[in-house]
């Protein structure tokens, strides 16, 4: 091994331990506090996504750390971005109670495998990206506090109990969260910390045909896998700074609720609001759309970090 990779792999731990410690202090919490934080996000914006986003600062090292990654693969003669489609193993995890609430049929699990699909190709209008979705497995499993767990010590146990595969693997947990949730997921880069706890959780309900209307089309779990391949919401740092860092998505001050067509919350920065964005707040009806740069991004995450 040469030097130079040497010292890159080298800088690369350092950055991955600086940003994992970043995150060690926003961790979700289970309780009363984060339901009543969520309860409020939910009445404001509508849709309750609880995944935790990285500070400013970490955001930064995330990203110097993934352009040193990029750089090195074209230094090696690798491509920036990949063409064709990679495998994304799934296993879904369906959580109820004891007396069965939350039970989704095999046909609903089917119908939100073809709604991911739809979404990451393009088919519904957006940009295509590299991801397909193939379910491996279901399992079932009755445990009221796994049931309306918002995260924190049942959260790990489902996890250390259910948890299948590795960091190519997408665990996709089902439950009736509470605090006005509809998912949470994790990013690329917690994988190697903590590799138990890697995966999206989302509301049963939010499955095609489920009850959470207007977020019952399944783009709840379309949303929180753009976080699980590194996208942030399209909202992040507001109308300045490094937004989502994403060129082609339009800064936007703060979430959409609903479907406000022609909202403009960055006035002095080009584009309208992304509302029509999978990693914005709208209604499930309103999101058709990832951008060729949320692909490209989300490429070079998911290689540098899970090997997909």
């Amino acid at each position: 091994m040469n030097r130079k990779l040497i010292t890159s792999l080298f800088i690369g731990v350092l950055v991955l331990t600086l940003v994992l410690s970043g995150f060690a202090k926003h961790a979700p919490q289970e309780g009363a506090d984060a339901a009543i934080d969520n309860d409020s996000a939910k009445a404001v914006f509508g849709r309750g996504c609880a995944t935790i986003h990285p500070d400013a600062q970490t955001a930064r090292l995330i990203e110097d750390a993934n352009r040193r990654f990029r750089a090195s693969l074209q230094s090696r003669g690798g491509e920036a971005s990949r063409t064709g489609t990679v495998n994304v193993n799934v296993y879904f995890h369906v959580i109820t109670n004891t007396s069965g609430q939350g039970n989704v049929t095999d046909t609903q699990i089917a119908n939100q495998i073809a709604v991911l699909n739809n979404a990451y190709s393009g088919a519904t209008g957006g940009a295509n990206t590299i991801y397909r979705f193939t379910r491996v497995s279901t399992d079932r499993t009755a445990n009221n506090t796994w049931y309306t767990t918002t995260g924190g010590a049942s959260e790990r146990e489902m996890k250390t109990a259910l948890h299948r595969g590795g960091a190519a693997d997408l665990n996709l947990y089902t439950n009736n969260m509470g605090g006005g949730l509809l998912g949470w997921a994790t990013f690329p880069w917690s994988y190697a910390s903590d590799p138990v706890m890697d995966g999206v959780v989302c509301l049963y309900s939010s499955l095609p045909g489920g009850s959470a209307a207007p977020y019952n089309l399944g783009d709840t779990a379309t949303h929180e896998i753009g976080h699980w391949v590194g996208l942030y919401h399209t909202f992040q740092g507001g109308c300045n700074g490094n937004g989502d860092y994403v060129s082609d998505t339009a800064a936007e001050k703060s979430p959409a609720s609903g479907c406000p067509t022609g909202r403009d919350t960055c006035p002095n920065k080009a584009g309208l609001d992304p509302i029509d964005n999978f990693m914005d707040y709208s209604i499930d009806s309103c999101m058709f759309k990832f951008t060729a740069g949320q692909g490209a991004r989300a490429d070079s995450l998911t290689l540098q970090y899970r090997g997909l």
